[in-house]
């Protein structure tokens, strides 16, 4: 789909609308087959298949505080996958505020059963921002059985007091439980798969503290956890890592989806 074919968007602060744009542009002539897991023009994935045969998949969901971002946006990390035999799937979801918590979440875990039925089953999944945010609330509620692994970029983990946050984000709604239960941190059920969190050592600055928690919680819920601080990067910055074939993430993440396809 073209950005015009999709309805109005919240606006963006100016960061985050050049951060937006230079999305787009990265994605500029990279195609993948467009699916519908559902009838809303944001219930859509775009998948990019390796050539030859597939060692496992990423499904990837974009940032955007919630209110904003298209799937598209997450189309110039496809060939750094690919490239490693790895099938990337990029999905949209429904946004806030017409569409409040958990309709987004319900959304990524339908991508996620489309996905598994249609693509396979060894399926990665992550996100940045407010997309590493659903892929980490997804695999903290016991995700293991459905998710080989969760990779997250500069992800949200909580809620609420203590989590840092100026106010109260508007995809949570109304409900006063949606904080905690929005919270991956506060979520951890085992069986857990193992995570791989990634944030700019210049992120937004509780979003550092946020991760780092996160991965202590893991860990002390016995599960596994690597915590993959990137350098100089910045929370936009360090989403352009995600399609850096010779950058810091990469092939960290790459690895990381090697050594975990294929188990349970």
């Amino acid at each position: 789909m073209k950005r015009d074919d999709y309805p109005k968007q919240e606006p963006l602060s100016p960061a985050g609308e050049a951060y937006g744009e230079e999305c787009w542009r990265r994605g500029e002539g990279i195609e993948g087959d467009e699916f519908a897991y559902g009838p809303d023009p944001y219930q859509r994935v775009l998948r990019f298949a390796p050539v030859g045969p597939s060692l496992a998949t990423l499904l990837f969901w974009h940032g955007g505080g919630w209110t904003s971002g298209y799937k598209e946006w997450m189309a110039f990390m496809a060939p750094a996958f690919t490239a490693s035999g790895i099938t990337f799937v990029t999905a949209g979801y429904r946004l806030a505020p017409r569409h409040v918590f958990p309709a987004a979440l319900d959304d990524c875990v339908n991508a996620l059963e489309w996905t598994r039925e249609h693509v396979g089953d060894d399926v990665f999944i992550g996100g940045h921002s407010a997309g590493g945010h659903y892929a980490a609330l997804i695999a903290a509620r016991g995700g293991a059985p459905v998710t080989r692994g969760c990779l997250a970029i500069s992800g949200v983990f909580e809620f609420g007091e203590g989590s840092g946050l100026s106010m109260r984000p508007r995809f949570l709604g109304d409900d006063p439980q949606a904080e905690r239960n929005a919270s991956p941190r506060f979520a951890l059920r085992a069986p857990l798969p193992p995570f791989h969190i990634a944030y700019g050592t210049q992120d937004f600055p509780h979003l550092i503290p946020q991760a780092q928690r996160f991965v202590q919680a893991v860990r002390a819920a016995g599960g596994e956890a690597e915590e993959i601080p990137l350098e100089g990067r910045t929370h936009f910055t360090a989403s352009y890592a995600g399609g850096e074939v010779d950058g810091p993430w990469v092939s960290s993440a790459v690895a990381f989806m090697r050594r975990h396809a294929g188990q349970r």
